[in-house]
């Protein structure tokens, strides 16, 4: 049934938060529009078909269910543990970077009532992978949400994935910037540089060659990016066809694969290291993805840390039918 119905009884509310928007820090800087629309709601018994229904209906890319970990908690209690699980029309994923940041604000936003404006809100997520924690600050209408996505996997792209893929982004010649690489938090991506903001804009990719392509190697998709200025700002562009989605508005887990490959601020009496990632202007909903990287311990020994995230606001509440 259609968003909007009330009159089943098995109607739920779904809470549509656009999330990542652009002027959390991007080129506009200013009070943040656009961002990844995102269905977010409490879980119930859905079949898999019905979640994968819902995004289509409601016109978002991702869906995500939340639960309490520990039984008879409210979802969102102070203290309670909370699930995540993230669906697109062709599936569950592992894990969901922008998808995170609206079930954070939305939690946070539940959380407002019992807290100050600008208080800190902390929760402990836990997705089928793994457990990790999330916080979020609300400042005037916008909650920014960051999290730590989990150890970022990376290797040198295969032969076989560059002869596939990179001709289906139809790249323009001498566009490409050298650095192509594979990169995964739970699921392989491939990392594409290039040259300038002009040469992303101008990428119209065969969708359908890229998802066979993806489907073959086993890739979840292509972030194509910007070479970072020297302030680590960059535009980037997330193509995956192969999940059912031809292009993300934002996708923050590739940011922080980015982020942990170039290892900015990394090393020993090095500053957290900073990206802001300007993305979904192609599509007409402008957001930015902002990624920090800096050593566990201050000495760069402990290795690399990673927090991604950005800025959200709640936009819609919604009755749905099954």
């Amino acid at each position: 049934m259609a968003a909007g119905d009330a009159g089943s009884a098995r109607a739920l509310s779904v809470t549509v938060v656009d999330a990542c928007l652009r002027g959390g820090g991007g080129a506009d800087g200013g009070r943040g529009g656009g961002g990844s629309p995102t269905a977010v709601l409490d879980d119930a018994p859905l079949t898999d078909e019905e979640r994968r229904r819902l995004p289509v209906e409601l016109g978002t890319s991702h869906a995500v269910f939340v639960s309490a970990g520990a039984a008879g908690a409210p979802v969102g209690a102070a203290g309670a543990p909370v699930g995540l699980r993230f669906f697109t029309s062709a599936g569950e994923l592992p894990a969901c970077g922008h998808g995170t940041v609206a079930a954070l604000a939305v939690l946070a936003e539940r959380a407002g009532a019992e807290r100050a404006a600008a208080e800190r809100f902390e929760c402990e997520l836990r997705t089928p992978a793994r457990t990790f924690s999330g916080h979020c600050v609300r400042r005037g209408d916008r909650l920014e949400a960051m999290f730590e996505p989990g150890p970022v996997e990376a290797r040198e792209a295969t032969a076989t994935e560059r002869e596939l893929v990179l001709p289906a982004l139809a790249i323009g010649p001498g566009d490409t910037a050298p650095g192509v690489r594979a990169a995964s938090l739970g699921r392989w991506r491939l990392l594409v540089p290039v040259r300038t903001r002009a040469a992303l804009t101008a990428l119209a990719p065969d969708l359908d060659r890229l998802r066979q392509a993806c489907e073959r190697t086993g890739l979840l998709g292509c972030y194509v990016h910007s070479v970072p200025d020297s302030h680590g700002v960059l535009a980037a562009r997330m193509f995956a066809p192969a999940i059912g989605v031809p292009e993300d508005i934002a996708n923050a887990n590739s940011t922080a694969c980015l982020a942990a490959t170039t290892g900015a601020g990394v090393g020993a009496g090095a500053a957290a290291g900073r990206l802001v990632v300007d993305m979904g202007d192609s599509l007409g909903s402008p957001a930015t993805v902002i990624a920090t990287t800096g050593s566990r311990d201050g000495t760069g020994a402990g290795g690399a840390r990673v927090e991604v995230g950005g800025a959200a606001r709640i936009a819609r509440v919604v009755r749905w039918s099954p």
